[in-house]
């Protein structure tokens, strides 16, 4: 730490005062840039060993074990000059002995970090072991022209812009009014901000790591705390923190097609630090209520209410009239955070009540970003984005559910759910009239090309819920933009495979046999002797996870022999792992009465006026339901828990 005292001093000071009266941005920003390479030289220079591994070493081969594989390979040779063997066979015995040893050893290792509560060790112990999550991702051919081609194809966007949708100029943000509040940050936040920076987080185009910032947070939070503040004073964002570089990952093993890689951004990891310092004032600036239909990046939000918020307002339709039917439209975005244009954000965030020079900090911070992709040693021509938000950002996801605030439904029998860029068009029909329905997807596609968000209409399906015994008439085909709307029979989304006659025996199916393949690595566990308790911790967050994911949406709409299939997963885990398993059923009463809590503490749920206390104020009010679909659902079911509950 004394070294870090010593080496970390920032390099130059100016008078931050006369500096930017003078509107001198381009000083400020090569004092970042050469501080940041001065931080960079030192982390450079700091003393390495490289270490020699092979992919397939198994973590307890040690120095004892090469020894005697090199005794045993010695013996071998001598004995086919000698014609006596017994030496070879003696090494053997000696290199098993060895094996054996150094296996207990590791297993005792893994062992105590159990014990000590440290899970990420644990972990990396037990995937090295059964080989789990070792998957095999497609490589990336090695071209030289990929790299510039993805480029260009990221940065396709461009090209959209009109004129008029062009970012103003670095030197019109920096105009403040006088009555506009600045927002600072202390230097007692960076510091802390600092200290819980990932250390396994890879390094930036700057080449700064998190350890080095971690372990000399006490020395860097003063210096950046003054580059943070000056940064927000003048809504700049210095170009060194903008500067990104994109490893495309494949999204399959087959990539034909440049949109067949997925760009992930490698950003500074000082500049995550500043991100995650101004998302926290957004948050607190912006109202609880905003967009409550919008789940994700939310607190006390999830994939289970998204689901459960479209699942009950189906159901409760279909309840009421034996004649109504549902339609839903799962949207899928091309390149959605891609796509967000800087300039009309930052009008919406003006609207929304965030101070002007926020917004032009943030305008400053999508626009002018330097770009490169990088595909193996190759390394493309730097392009400038003025459009987008590059993912792996901290502000991205937050900034894109804030540009979509305003996607919202304009008629009472339809709903727009979001959970980030996964969107669903929620359609409840009535005496067969789809005119709201249409006329709300309609509305969207013109939002869309409003606000330059692609739709991506081969990837956009449509799932229609019919429980009617005769169709009066056939439905009304779908089309988005002249292009007709694929239906399907059933549509996986966020993770949970719903089907039209919304029963979820697909779904368990998939859970099961998903389940199934990961018992194969409980085994080699067992096989490698390692304690029950340890064993248990892996059934829990490998298997146990996959079974029970949303399981307070489906669990209690299973048929008795889905339910079966399921059961007959843990108790085969109970007898691999010698330990007793909590039942699926067990979880499911935990989970939806969690959930319901939570819910009836949140004021501000979208589902939170669905739990009414009688005048008692001892027992929830039940909700009514005619059918058996209904009755067993998420909302019914969980305030039945509640009332059973016994009383305190």
């Amino acid at each position: 730490m004394h070294e870090c005292q010593i080496l970390f001093q920032p390099r130059y000071s100016f008078n931050y005062s006369h500096l930017f009266h003078l509107n001198l941005f381009c000083l400020y920003c090569c004092y970042t840039t050469c501080n940041i390479q001065y931080i960079q030289y030192y982390a450079v220079a700091t003393d390495t060993i490289s270490i020699r591994t092979f992919s397939n070493q198994k973590p307890w081969v040690d120095s004892t074990i090469r020894a005697a594989v090199n005794k045993r390979t010695a013996a071998y040779n001598a004995g086919l000059l000698s014609g006596n063997m017994s030496e070879y066979k003696a090494s053997c015995y000696a290199l098993r002995r060895a094996v054996r040893a150094a296996k207990l050893r590791y297993r005792e290792r893994i062992e105590s970090h159990f014990q000590l509560n440290d899970s990420r060790r644990m972990w990396q112990g037990l995937r090295t072991i059964c080989a789990f999550g070792n998957k095999s991702s497609a490589e990336v051919r090695a071209d030289p022209s990929l790299a510039d081609e993805l480029n260009t194809f990221y940065g396709r966007f461009e090209s959209n812009l009109s004129s008029a949708s062009l970012p103003i100029s670095a030197s019109g943000n920096s105009s403040q009014s006088s009555d506009n509040h600045v927002i600072t940050v202390s230097e007692d936040e960076v510091r802390r901000a600092l200290k819980r920076v990932n250390v396994r987080k890879a390094a930036g185009p700057d080449g700064i790591s998190g350890r080095i910032l971690r372990s000399c947070a006490d020395q860097l939070a003063g210096f950046f705390t003054s580059i943070f503040n000056e940064s927000l004073a003048t809504s700049v964002v210095p170009t060194s923190f903008k500067k990104s570089v994109i490893i495309p990952v494949p999204k399959n093993n087959n990539p034909s097609c440049l949109n067949d890689y997925r760009p992930v951004a490698l950003t500074s990891i000082v500049m995550k630090v500043f991100e995650g310092l101004v998302k926290n004032f957004i948050c607190s600036s912006i109202p609880d209520t905003l967009d409550p239909l919008q789940f994700a990046y939310r607190p006390n939000r999830s994939t289970d209410d998204a689901i459960s918020h479209i699942l009950h307002s189906s159901l409760t339709h279909i309840d009421s009239n034996n004649r109504n039917y549902v339609r839903l439209l799962f949207i899928d975005y091309s390149s959605a955070f891609n796509t967000i244009v800087p300039i009309t954000l930052a009008s919406k965030l003006m609207d929304l009540g965030l101070n002007s020079s926020l917004c032009n900090w943030i305008l400053d911070f999508l626009t002018g970003r330097p770009q490169v992709v990088k595909v193996g040693q190759f390394t493309s021509n730097s392009i400038t984005l003025n459009v987008g938000a590059p993912q792996g950002c901290v502000l991205s996801p937050l900034l894109y559910s804030l540009y979509t605030h305003d996607c919202v439904s304009s008629h009472s029998s339809t709903s727009i759910i979001k959970f980030a860029d996964d969107t669903v068009v929620l359609g409840l029909i009535s005496n067969n009239n789809e005119t709201a329905y249409l006329d709300e997807v309609e509305k969207l596609t013109s939002w869309c090309q409003d606000n330059c968000l692609s739709l991506n209409v081969s990837k956009t399906k449509e799932l229609i819920v019919d429980f009617r015994k005769r169709q009066q008439q056939p439905y009304t085909p779908l089309m988005i933009s002249g292009t007709p709307v694929e239906r399907v029979s059933s549509f996986k989304y966020l993770g949970v495979n719903i089907s039209e006659d919304l029963t979820w025996t697909t779904h368990i199916q998939t859970q099961v046999n998903k389940a199934r393949q990961r018992l194969y690595h409980l085994r080699q566990l067992r096989k490698f002797r390692v304690s029950p308790a340890i064993l248990k911790t892996f059934y829990s967050g490998a298997i146990e996870s996959v079974l029970t994911q949303c399981i307070s949406v489906w669990y209690g709409n299973s048929s008795s022999h889905d339910c079966k299939a399921l059961q007959r997963v843990v108790r085969l885990a109970e007898r691999i792992s010698g330990s007793a398993l909590p039942s699926l059923q067990d979880i499911y009463l935990k989970r939806c009465k969690s959930r319901a809590v939570k819910i009836i503490k949140d004021s501000i749920h979208p589902s939170n006026h669905l739990f009414t206390l009688l005048p008692s104020g001892k027992r929830f009010r039940s909700l009514m339901a005619k059918t058996e679909r209904l009755r067993r659902s998420f909302f019914p079911q969980a305030i039945r828990i509640l009332n059973s509950k016994p009383a305190s």
